[in-house]
């Protein structure tokens, strides 16, 4: 986080000075967005992906080019052009050319949430797909009251309200976790969990563990952003479940390589290069776009 913090700075810094210096026109290219996952509203928290926009675009940014974001409806937060490039066609290559046997392989949606993502590179690859659905029950783990849901005290209310207000305001359901499990066929078949990136390994043990208790031959993780913050290098190269974590370079990989060994890294600057080719050149960008549908 304070990396991301301060590349940001750096940047706004450095695009606020093309500004001032009466630049024609400011392409900022950031592969990967910085706060693209905090897209949404949760509880009463921020959101952080728009705020990074407005700076962008207040600085003086008139067109952005960046690669698979968290979430598409994140192009919206920003005042200036914005070209969401796709890794999609590196990583089906990657699997036709460096996965044995893909043929018997299946699609893995590591939530709900992600199955357009899936059915999308299983359309492409012609396989099929598989879904991660529920949530892995922690023992112990409770809902923990701070006091920020606490309604006031009586006397406050008495002393604020006046009127008659009948009955009192429902509580909301709690939501109940539904048992982890799997929804599809991945006995004696290479399952492929296919996702826009990787910053904890959490989730990513649990769903290949989850693989491999119900049958699966081997586990392959396909990831856009190979952010990996603390020790997941270490955790990935550690488990027995995961047999290959492959990633773009949209992320400086710097040492993870020697820190995890099962690691394979993608060269997508081919096609960042080429937008920048034709960006500047004024041509159309229809063609980095073709065979790419908007679930991937």
């Amino acid at each position: 986080a304070v990396v991301s913090t301060q590349s940001t700075g750096e940047l706004l810094i450095v695009i606020y000075a093309c500004k001032t210096s009466s630049a024609r026109k400011i392409v900022a290219v950031l592969p990967y967005l910085p706060y693209s996952r905090q897209c949404k509203m949760r509880k009463r928290g921020c959101i952080t992906a728009k705020l990074v926009a407005k700076l962008l675009c207040n600085a003086g940014v008139n067109h952005l080019i960046t690669m698979d974001l968290h979430h598409k409806e994140i192009q919206a937060f920003f005042d200036c052009s914005v070209d969401n490039l796709r890794a999609s066609p590196f990583i089906i290559q990657h699997i036709l050319d460096h996965v044995p046997d893909y043929q018997n392989g299946v699609i893995i949606a590591k939530s709900p949430d992600a199955t357009r993502r899936a059915s999308s590179y299983a359309e492409r690859l012609q396989l099929d797909i598989a879904v991660i659905h529920g949530e892995e029950k922690n023992e112990g783990e409770e809902y923990s009251d701070d006091g920020r849901s606490s309604p006031p005290p009586q006397s406050f209310s008495q002393q604020i309200f006046t009127f008659d207000y009948p009955g009192t305001v429902p509580s909301a359901v709690p939501k109940v976790k539904p048992a982890i499990r799997v929804v599809g066929d991945v006995k004696d078949r290479i399952a492929i969990i296919v996702d826009d990136m990787i910053d904890e390994s959490r989730t990513f043990l649990d769903a290949a563990r989850l693989l491999k208790s119900v049958g699966a031959t081997q586990v392959h993780v396909m990831v856009t952003h190979g952010v990996m913050s603390g020790s997941c290098p270490e955790d990935i190269d550690q488990a027995e479940e995961i047999d290959q974590l492959v990633v773009c370079n949209t992320v400086p990989v710097g040492d993870k390589l020697e820190r995890c060994r099962k690691l394979k890294v993608i060269d997508v600057s081919i096609m960042i290069a080429e937008a920048i080719r034709r960006i500047h050149n004024g041509e159309s960008m229809a063609h980095l776009y073709q065979n790419i549908r908007g679930d991937d």
